[in-house]
């Protein structure tokens, strides 16, 4: 699996391109929480972005419409996977382990995370 390492911003980015699958750079300013950042950084965000491979345009004219090639539940399995080895010494079970103590996940709860991991 190729690696994805998205910064806050470029995270906070893909997030919005994700939940409308496609937008210009105005469209995604619009869905920022205050303060919104300037357009020209946003919109360098989004090319650095297309230049890694994560999201591709289309052209309209001077402007772009971007959507994201890089899907969520790839993201979110290198993500997760990411974390596992670095935080849980490349073990599930420490990090199930985690869960139990510290989330205090239900005996229940931990069955049926079991249950879904054996199908």
């Amino acid at each position: 699996m190729a690696d994805y390492y998205l910064n806050q911003k470029e995270e906070e980015i893909m997030r919005i391109l994700w939940r409308l699958k496609q937008a210009f750079v105005k469209e995604i300013i619009k869905e920022m929480p205050e303060p919104r950042p300037p357009y020209n950084t946003v919109s360098s965000i989004v090319r650095k972005l297309e230049n890694e491979g994560v999201v591709g345009y289309e052209s309209f004219g001077k402007t772009h419409r971007y959507f994201p090639k890089l899907k969520m539940a790839t993201y979110r399995k290198w993500t997760l996977k990411q974390m596992i080895n670095h935080y849980f010494p490349n073990d599930p079970k420490t990090l199930l382990s985690h869960f139990m103590e510290e989330e205090n996940l239900t005996p229940q709860e931990v069955q049926d995370f079991l249950d879904k991991l054996n199908k």
